[in-house]
């Protein structure tokens, strides 16, 4: 299994606004070969950091979806969020390799 975990760390004030993005994603990645699972993550000691967790078969699966037109498409929307404090956050993205269960 391949898992990739992009984290942002938003104003507090902001956090409700990015979970509702989430809650009300497009879904397009879960029709990706491989995909496995999404889940947004909020961490309770600082509210304000967010880490979205993909969990993939195998790295090409992931490799596929970050290289596809869905893919740049839904990430140029990002771009264009209306409220600017969260159209300016880059996400620090770490990805890993299962080893063991």
């Amino acid at each position: 299994m391949y898992i990739v975990q992009s984290v942002v760390e938003v104003p507090v004030h902001k956090a409700e606004d990015l979970v509702q993005l989430y809650v009300n994603r497009s879904r397009s990645v879960d029709k990706q070969p491989g995909f496995l699972s999404f889940q947004l993550l909020q961490n309770e000691h600082k509210p304000g950091e967010l880490t979205v967790h993909m969990t993939w078969e195998k790295k090409e699966h992931y490799l596929a979806w970050v290289t596809s037109e869905d893919f740049k498409r839904i990430h140029e929307l990002e771009k264009k969020y209306p409220d600017q404090e969260l159209a300016g956050i880059k996400p620090m993205v770490r990805r890993y390799h299962v080893r063991a269960e």
